[in-house]
Order: C-alpha cells, then sequence, then structure tokens
C-alpha cells in the first residue's frame, strides 16, 4: 500500500470537527437516602412518650430510640441515661459499640 500524501494541518483540524461529536455521558444522580429530620430537644410529648412507653420495651438500644421516638442519636442517649437514673431500665450488655437495655424487674411484675 502507498504511503499517503501528507495533509496540512488546516485539512486536519477540518477533518477532526467534521466528525460527529460524541454526546457526553449524563451521570445519573444515583440512588439518594432521604434524610431523617429527627428532633434534637424534647417536646414535651416525646418526653412523656419516652417516660411511658420506653421502659415497657423488651429491648431499648440507641437505634431503637431513634427510630421509634423519631430522636437524635446523642438525644436517645441522655434519654437512656435519664431512664437508668430513674431506675426505669437496667443495662444488659455495654459493649464500647452498642450498648443494649431492657426494662427492670419491677416493671415486668406491674
Amino acid at each position: 500500500m502507498p504511503p499517503k500524501a501528507p495533509e496540512s494541518k488546516a485539512a486536519k483540524a477540518a477533518k477532526a470537527t467534521a466528525g460527529g461529536k460524541a454526546k457526553k455521558k449524563k451521570w445519573s444522580k444515583g440512588k439518594n437516602k432521604e434524610k431523617a429530620n429527627n428532633q434534637v430537644l424534647f417536646e414535651q410529648s416525646t418526653y412523656d412518650k419516652l417516660m411511658a412507653e420506653v421502659p415497657k420495651y423488651k429491648m431499648i438500644t440507641v437505634s431503637i430510640l431513634t427510630d421509634r421516638l423519631r430522636i437524635t442519636c446523642s438525644l436517645a442517649r441522655k434519654a437512656i441515661a435519664i431512664l437508668i437514673a430513674k431506675g426505669a431500665i437496667k443495662p444488659v450488655v455495654m459493649h464500647s459499640k452498642q450498648q443494649i437495655y431492657t426494662k427492670t424487674a419491677a416493671d415486668d411484675e406491674a
């Protein structure tokens, strides 16, 4: 096959622009998780629910309180501290990553 004749720079540029431009790939936004809008302070209704219902739960953890009462994790930890001080709940497992509590024996009998 004979060698091609050299092209001028202008001809090369014209060839480059003449070709169909590829469309840029549009990236999907991905799956976005819905942001939880949890309370950062206790409202009176939430505090009343905490005092009435939570000591009756069989298993109490920070994540359970966060999910059921719609409060932040730090507020759930404070709530657990309040319940322990009142003697409403007792610890079962005290691991550094996950603390599990349960109702006290006095609540079981009542």
